[in-house]
């Protein structure tokens, strides 16, 4: 079964830092960009970051300097590294890729305290 799976998400105060994981099945990781994006409450889904497979990223402007995108091709993992949190990034995160067509995980709730 072709799935993403995130994890790490949780409860953390301002200025805390967290590290998101998605493991993909391998049909949908090899040779694919990565992306993570979020939703909060009462808005739109996001991009937050991208990471394609030689390893080039993309952060978005709002988590630069806070947020890195990493992957192990070995692993089929994607991991997304949150430092200085800010209580606006509380969202729910989403793991996506795209293969003829969109993969989407079940989304790893962020919450940030102040």
């Amino acid at each position: 079964q072709v799935q993403l799976v995130e994890s790490g998400g949780g409860l953390v105060q301002a200025g805390g830092s967290l590290r998101l994981s998605c493991v993909a099945s391998r049909e949908i990781f090899d040779f694919n960009a990565m992306d993570w994006y979020r939703q909060a409450p009462g808005k739109q889904r996001e991009l937050v970051a991208s990471i394609f497979y030689n390893k080039d990223t993309y952060i978005a402007d709002s988590v630069k300097g806070r947020f890195t995108v990493s992957r192990d091709n070995a692993k089929n993992t994607v991991y997304l590294q949150m430092n200085s949190l800010k209580p606006e990034d509380t969202a729910v995160y989403y793991c996506h890729t795209l293969r003829h067509t969109d993969y989407w995980g079940q989304g790893t709730r962020v919450t940030v305290s102040s």
